[in-house]
């Protein structure tokens, strides 16, 4: 259907033309209705043709290496989409289907270009089109990356973090019992046998005072190690939930897909049984 210059007018992108500008543009483009849950493309088709949205809903969505689906974007009122495919002219890298009726102006790479020949600066609002899409893109690839939480912590860790780590490591190993209790009987044994040379003699009070200043060291180091392995559960937590919430949404996808098919078949089931009394009809009087 052909596009009136007041549609044009009511989508952003456009509103800056001026009427002659309007008109020619108009005669170009197409205005295209979409039906709820009609596919307006789909991966592997040639690229030819852009969409900007007027009204209703889209759901641009692709494939991931596990073979799920993935939502890239919901394009909003006077958003294009499918545009760097009409510009590449290579074949669509998503789908685009309509989540309800939905009404889009169909445009070409003429089109884009008598619309950047009369108004240039058409060219920067487009721009910004596409960086949006390509930060959706980058988010969603951070969002979905598999992360390694020790690895994550490990990066941002600082150099007395990494000490606390050691130390509470070592801390809490037989290596450092056994020396830690060979040095005591030794410490001990050599001041019983020094006797009245001996440094520290019975009941050792300067080793109390080392190990009290020791304890008193240790206790916050092994704690700070502490803050930091809460930090890495809390970090596998959030993983857990986005996987949780992912897989939450791809069962929810498979339930819609489910649905659909059982309304598909009942269809056919009602249109079978519409059939049949015909034939029956029709035999009998063979």
């Amino acid at each position: 259907m052909a596009c009136s210059p007041e549609v044009l007018k009511r989508v952003p992108l456009f509103a800056l033309l001026d009427p002659e500008e309007t008109c020619v543009l108009a005669g170009q483009v197409e205005v295209r209705t979409f039906a709820a849950r009609q596919r307006i493309y789909k991966m592997g088709d040639p690229g030819e043709k852009a969409y900007v949205m007027v009204s209703g809903r889209v759901r641009i969505s692709t494939v991931d290496e596990d073979q799920q689906e993935v939502v890239v974007d919901e394009p909003g009122y006077g958003e294009f989409f499918g545009f760097a495919s009409m510009l590449e002219q290579t074949p669509h890298h998503t789908d685009a289907i309509a989540l309800e009726e939905a009404v889009c102006l169909e445009v070409d790479r003429n089109d884009i270009a008598v619309l950047l020949e009369r108004k240039p600066m058409a060219g920067m609002d487009m721009l910004a089109v596409l960086g949006r899409q390509f930060h959706a893109a980058q988010q969603l690839v951070r969002v979905r990356a598999n992360r390694n939480a020790n690895e994550i912590i490990e990066e941002e860790a600082t150099f007395p973090e990494r000490i606390a780590d050691s130390v509470a490591r070592f801390g809490g190993s037989w290596s450092f019992i056994i020396t830690f209790a060979a040095v005591l009987v030794l410490y001990a044994a050599l001041n019983i046998v020094l006797r009245g040379k001996a440094w520290d003699p019975y009941p050792f009070i300067l080793l109390n005072l080392f190990l009290s200043m020791l304890a008193a060291i240790q206790a916050p180091v092994i704690m700070m190690s502490q803050n930091r392995q809460d930090t890495k559960d809390r970090l596998r937590g959030e993983l857990d939930f986005d996987v949780n919430r992912r897989a939450a949404s791809d069962i929810q996808g498979l339930a819609r897909k489910i649905n659909l098919l059982s309304e598909k078949l009942g269809d056919i089931d009602d249109l079978l049984r519409k059939d049949r009394p015909n034939n029956l009809f029709a035999q009998q009087n063979l």
